[in-house]
């Protein structure tokens, strides 16, 4: 009987221990996710990046884009409708990373219409026309004209601004940034720092909705 009663003792013991030990190393998980999610933060945002919503907004998108690429064109309408049922409470950011050929040209039109103040106009117009000036995934930015002709740009001014050294120096950051991120494709979203777990819309917002939850509890 003596025996028995130790050797339960001891299964309770190490059963103890085990649930303590997982407790450790999930808290120890957690705080080591939470101290890579504030080291990607200071790679992700940059003063000269493109910014939509509340500036004290406590969920922070960034995206890594390219205008060419069609699954960007098919995510964005997916982010701003994320905004828009979470009013005032999540903020998107614009990160370059112009993988198809061609298209770091078209960033720099979208960088131009920025010095116009109308950035986000010409980002729709340019992302809902896309078929009309990409061949075979190479971006044609002489193609891109036309549809930018209803947003009010002054054209002139956009193709002198287009290689203006600040928006070199700003798709050179974007472009290494991408590479310290290990971003390889896009789109690629970061939400306050945490990387998607897998590709997907389902993910992205269950990504967002834990960073509501903790945000806004």
């Amino acid at each position: 009987m003596k025996q028995k009663t130790l050797f339960i003792a001891s299964a309770a013991g190490l059963v103890l221990a085990f649930v303590i030990g997982a407790l450790v190393y999930k808290n120890w998980q957690t705080e080591q996710a939470a101290q890579a999610a504030k080291r990607n933060q200071a790679v992700l945002t940059r003063f000269h990046s493109p910014t939509l919503g509340n500036a004290d907004a406590k969920v922070h998108i960034v995206e890594f884009f390219d205008p060419a690429c069609g699954t960007c064109a098919q995510f964005y309408p997916f982010v701003k409708n994320l905004m828009a049922i979470n009013p005032g409470k999540i903020r998107l950011t614009i990160r370059y990373a112009p993988f198809h050929q061609g298209s770091d040209q078209v960033v720099r039109v979208l960088e131009a219409a920025r010095k116009q103040g109308k950035f986000w106009q010409a980002l729709e117009a340019v992302i809902s026309t896309q078929a009309l000036w990409t061949r075979n995934h190479v971006a044609q930015v002489d193609l891109v004209w036309k549809p930018l002709a209803g947003v009010g740009l002054d054209f002139d001014r956009i193709r002198a601004d287009m290689n203006a050294p600040e928006i070199s120096r700003a798709i050179q950051q974007d472009v290494a940034d991408a590479k310290t991120m290990n971003v390889t494709a896009t789109p690629e979203f970061f939400v306050n720092g945490r990387p998607m777990p897998s590709f997907g819309y389902e993910q992205l917002k269950g990504l967002v909705d834990e960073e509501l939850a903790k945000a806004y509890r």
